[in-house]
């Protein structure tokens, strides 16, 4: 292994992308945080173009002129879900000549590597949306399409604040029970009534991305004994566990110890009212194995994909000095 061979690891939410550059040595040179890669949001050539310029920003912020090749660039992105997708996307990334070797795929794969070297474990991302990936010991891959609603996916932060709103809205009119979350939509979006918010919506008043934001109340609401909120996150439990049971299945991983890596923006927030919901049912399924809620960031998945590849191990001393340096480091945000 050349210590000093160079790569760039991105990790590309629907809200954020964070890209790092470091050397085979564990090094990181540059760290840099942008907004939304994904494809579905931006278009297939224009996540790839914007991909080229973050490159450039990060090569410019490590100070690496045109005498520092790249080894790798491993780009894994939100909405890079369907094998047509990877295949279109990589073909134009290496179109590009960044690196020698050039890898685009989803965003899971880097919660995946963030949370475990384990070689049998599954990984269940919620953040925008919802989506799983596992693998086992001789090798085999469990993806789902992951395309939201039209492919069975619900639970994410868009899915869990539409239904705050709609039970917001049941609840005021009359249709449903009574609800603190009619509460923490007036507080939200600053209306007198929750019929307010969704008509603001409706005219772009508010822009969508509000909607997310909805989430923390709805596990505060879970949390106080709202029983309306309670049923909500009890059925995003039950998604969570769906992914992890069928992707266990495929690969035969429920009857031995394996990992189960959980992350992404509404996972990350650890709420006490989803585990409640999760803890007893993983145990109950899967005794053997063992739950992980990701506390890293997740481009470090990224940045020790490419270097597992380089290194050929999965625990050196150059993935331990990598981990401490984008830990330490604060990213440079940039807008395109």
């Amino acid at each position: 292994m050349n210590a000093d061979r160079a790569f760039i690891a991105v990790d590309g939410g629907n809200s954020k992308t964070d890209a790092v550059a470091a050397t085979a040595d564990g090094r990181v040179h540059a760290y840099v945080r942008t907004g939304t890669s994904s494809p579905h949001r931006l278009g297939y050539r224009e996540a790839v173009d914007l991909l080229g310029k973050l490159i450039d920003t990060v090569r410019a912020e490590a100070r690496w002129g045109s005498e520092v090749p790249l080894a790798r660039v491993d780009a894994l992105l939100a909405g890079v879900d369907l094998p047509v997708e990877v295949e279109r996307l990589n073909a134009d990334a290496r179109s590009r000549g960044w690196a020698e070797e050039t890898v685009l795929d989803n965003d899971v794969f880097a919660l995946l590597r963030a949370g475990t070297s384990d070689r049998n474990a599954v990984a269940v991302i919620c953040g925008a949306g919802m989506n799983s990936v596992g693998r086992n010991a001789s090798g085999a891959w469990s993806r789902f399409p992951a395309l939201g609603p039209t492919t069975g996916d619900w639970g994410g932060g868009e899915d869990l604040g539409d239904a705050v709103l709609f039970h917001a809205a049941r609840a005021e009119d009359g249709r449903g029970p009574a609800t603190a979350l009619c509460a923490a939509v007036r507080a939200h979006f600053g209306t007198d009534t929750a019929e307010d918010a969704a008509v603001g919506l409706h005219f772009g008043h508010f822009p969508r991305d509000m909607v997310h934001g909805l989430v923390p109340r709805l596990f505060a609401a879970a949390d106080a004994g709202d029983a309306v909120a309670e049923s909500v996150v009890e059925r995003q439990a039950a998604e969570i566990i769906a992914m992890v049971r069928v992707a266990a299945r495929r690969l035969g991983l429920g009857k031995g110890p394996f990992t189960i890596v959980g992350g992404g923006g509404v996972l990350a927030a650890a709420p006490a009212a989803l585990h409640r919901h999760l803890a007893p049912i993983l145990e109950a399924e899967f005794p053997l194995a063992s739950y992980t809620g990701l506390d890293r960031p997740p481009v470090l998945g990224a940045a020790w994909t490419a270097l597992d590849v380089l290194t050929g191990a999965t625990d050196t001393a150059a993935h331990r000095r990598l981990a401490a340096g984008i830990a330490a480091m604060e990213p440079v945000r940039v807008a395109y």
